[in-house]
């Protein structure tokens, strides 16, 4: 299984762009600005979409997306998303006035976008060219949210996403049960920017270091930060780096931690 990043800022700038990642070719895990770098061909291999949450930065392709291969697909798009996000999708995007309601174009009978509600904890089989198991994880932040696990269909280890997320137990507990092969966890501000971080339910360098003191003992994987804030990132990765170096002794010296980086391919 090869994830690959098209996005994974937290905001726009140049060669930055927000967060989206192909996962074989036919699956999204999120639709961010990154989704804007992929061909007219490749957009209309993705069969489905898998989204973490409704915030801008984690969907503002997804109608452009569906907008510019419509014409090229015969069957519609598929969006899975917690029944909140589907809800603020259809309430505040696809509405006939930010954009069309492609779910009843052309008409109810064959749309151009069909939306799926999920539920944390909830097992998919998705991916029409390479099936994958996908398990919703539990994410804690401002609107409803989860991260995902993903596998292949034929087994294996799993990729493991975060999603937007700030302090998550729950989320822990079950990723020490799975086969991790790579776990991307977002770390949005740096510990300069730690209340506002805690605010806006996103965490920074020190609150993730009390997170990844989680992991089980025994379990090692590569950790990909994501979701850095532009203007931080070179903040946020020093203060990182500072912890993976054993400057603080709270469990997480030594791990294997790395910033993620658009157009990296991870094979799984």
């Amino acid at each position: 299984m090869q994830v690959r990043v098209l996005g994974c800022s937290g905001a726009i700038a140049k060669d930055c762009r927000t967060t989206s990642f192909l996962v074989d070719g036919d699956l999204l895990v999120d639709s961010g600005t990154g989704v804007g770098d992929l061909s007219l061909d490749e957009m209309s291999a993705v069969d489905d979409v898998v989204l973490t949450h409704s915030h801008l930065d984690h969907i503002a392709a997804l109608p452009l997306m569906i907008d510019a291969v419509a014409s090229r697909r015969s069957k519609p798009l598929r969006v899975h998303a917690l029944r909140a996000t589907i809800e603020a999708l259809r309430a505040h995007v696809f509405n006939n006035v930010i954009w069309p309601d492609f779910a009843s174009i052309p008409s109810l009978e064959a749309p151009f976008v069909s939306f799926h509600d999920i539920a944390v904890g909830q097992h998919l089989e998705l991916g029409t060219r390479a099936p994958k198991h996908i398990e919703v994880l539990p994410a804690v932040h401002t609107v409803p949210a989860c991260g995902y696990a993903v596998r292949s269909a034929s087994g294996g280890p799993h990729w493991v996403f975060s999603g937007d997320t700030e302090r998550n137990p729950v989320f822990w507990q079950r990723v020490n049960q799975l086969d991790v092969a790579v776990l991307v966890i977002e770390t949005a501000f740096s510990n300069r920017e730690q209340a506002l971080a805690r605010r806006s339910l996103h965490l920074s360098p020190a609150t993730l270091a009390d997170e990844l003191a989680h992991i089980a003992p025994g379990k090692s994987y590569p950790i990909y930060i994501t979701h850095t804030k532009p203007a931080e990132t070179e903040e946020i990765m020093s203060q990182i780096d500072g912890l993976a170096h054993g400057a603080r002794t709270n469990g997480v010296a030594g791990l294997d931690i790395r910033w993620l980086r658009a157009d990296e391919v991870l094979s799984i």
